[in-house]
């Protein structure tokens, strides 16, 4: 059985992915931000806080076999931050090649990144 990690899994997207690989036999971690976000099963999760590019993966990439990476810091109409593009910089590209270079540490040898 292949155990795939997933971030952004209470997302819209994340969560289908997460049901259909649970549904066709792979096993699911379910990256979230807190262990209180809802998802449609009872997937194991892995509370990680915020993403960036000194964001610890090594508990979560423990015994995984590829990653499915959906987390990202999306548009926000009233974001409050100072600078919004520094923001987004710092989830969506640092934390992004953050938890590829990891991956890549652990021997992991699909990572999957989907973004829109």
């Amino acid at each position: 059985m292949l155990n795939v990690l997933i971030t952004g899994a209470n997302g819209f997207v994340g969560k289908a992915v997460c049901s259909h690989l649970a549904a066709n036999g792979f096993a699911v971690k379910a990256v979230v931000r807190k262990l209180s976000d809802n998802l449609p099963q009872d997937f194991p999760r892995i509370a990680i806080g915020e993403i960036d590019g000194q964001t610890d993966w090594q508990s979560a990439l423990q015994k995984v076999d590829a990653v499915v990476h959906l987390a990202a810091r999306v548009h926000v109409m009233d974001d409050k931050a100072a600078d919004p593009l520094a923001e987004y910089r710092k989830t969506n590209v640092d934390g992004t090649l953050n938890l590829a270079r990891q991956a890549l540490e652990f021997g992991i040898k699909r990572f999957i990144y989907i973004s829109t």
